[in-house]
């Protein structure tokens, strides 16, 4: 059966902890030898590209990099149709889109594993490096507190789930209109404590991580102002830091604002595992591959 990785729930809970168990593999088995894998980005990336090449690479297979001009998805021909073509070359189609539902698509007509690379809805291969990174740092996750505040975006939604699925409490502080989608709130909520706020501190307070993102995403360019207004007082910066456990990390998936939703004095401080965060995007996705192509077979 073809096994497809849309959100961090199409894993159950033993799944991805095998998942990041292969991650932490040094020497995989060459699984991709003689194979491809098409990476289409209908938005750019530093680190998504980079990482999921040489995650393909590392299992000795060939990355083809498909932008979105030369795609032409649903102009030069259907998500459909690419998705029936791509997957008689290809070992995995992986993709980095703004529509959610054309990842579902893809899905459908894919005789191969579909991967989100990222989409508004989810970022769930961010998910699985956050998780990894965390286990490196505290070992055991269950009963942890972890914080997000910001915007409540496709990393808050996939965060919450997979930050549940290993029994961390979750709290989430926004500031009002900019809350998760209700929908992403349940499904995590059906697999662990999930409480949202409006008060950062309230989140924060006593925490094991505290995590945050960019106020404005990409395709939200012209919201940034408005939302700088929006989430004024949702900094984290070394007050709001001091409110969470001495021994307290912190992560973000970057690009970064320093001075915006991150003071440059916890981006760069001791307690930030930020690089080693973006490092594991490599190792997680190589752990995702792994396991994918064999539960596929």
């Amino acid at each position: 059966m073809t096994r497809h990785f849309l959100d961090v729930d199409d894993l159950d809970v033993d799944e991805l902890d095998d998942v990041l168990a292969d991650a932490e593999n040094p020497n995989p088995a060459k699984i991709m030898a003689g194979k491809g894998a098409a990476l289409l980005f209908e938005k750019p990336s530093l680190r998504t590209r980079n990482s999921m090449e040489l995650a393909v690479f590392q299992l000795g297979g060939h990355p083809v990099t498909i932008f979105r001009e030369e795609a032409g998805i649903d102009t030069r021909e259907t998500a459909e149709d690419i998705a029936r073509v791509l997957s008689r070359y290809h070992a995995v189609i992986a993709a980095r889109v703004f529509d959610h539902a054309l990842l579902e698509r893809l899905a459908s007509m894919s005789s191969v594993p579909v991967v989100n690379m990222l989409s508004d809805d989810a970022h769930p291969c961010q998910t699985l490096a956050d998780i990894l990174t965390l286990r490196q740092h505290f070992n055991d996750l269950k009963g942890r507190v972890i914080a997000y505040v910001g915007d409540g975006n496709n990393v808050c939604a996939s965060l919450m789930l997979g930050a549940a699925m290993q029994h961390m409490e979750v709290r989430v502080a926004t500031p009002s209109g900019y809350a998760p989608p209700e929908g992403a709130v349940e499904r995590a909520r059906d697999r662990g404590e999930v409480v949202v706020t409006d008060d950062p501190f309230a989140a924060v307070r006593d925490a094991d991580v505290v995590y945050t993102d960019v106020w404005a995403s990409m395709g939200q360019e012209e919201e940034a102002e408005r939302r700088r207004r929006g989430f004024a007082g949702f900094t984290v910066d070394d007050d709001l830091m001091r409110a969470a456990r001495p021994d307290a990390v912190f992560l973000h998936c970057l690009p970064a604002h320093r001075g915006e939703e991150v003071s440059a004095s916890v981006l760069e401080g001791p307690q930030s595992l930020v690089w080693q965060q973006a490092e594991n995007r490599l190792h997680a996705q190589r752990g995702l591959l792994s396991w994918l192509l064999v539960a596929t077979k």
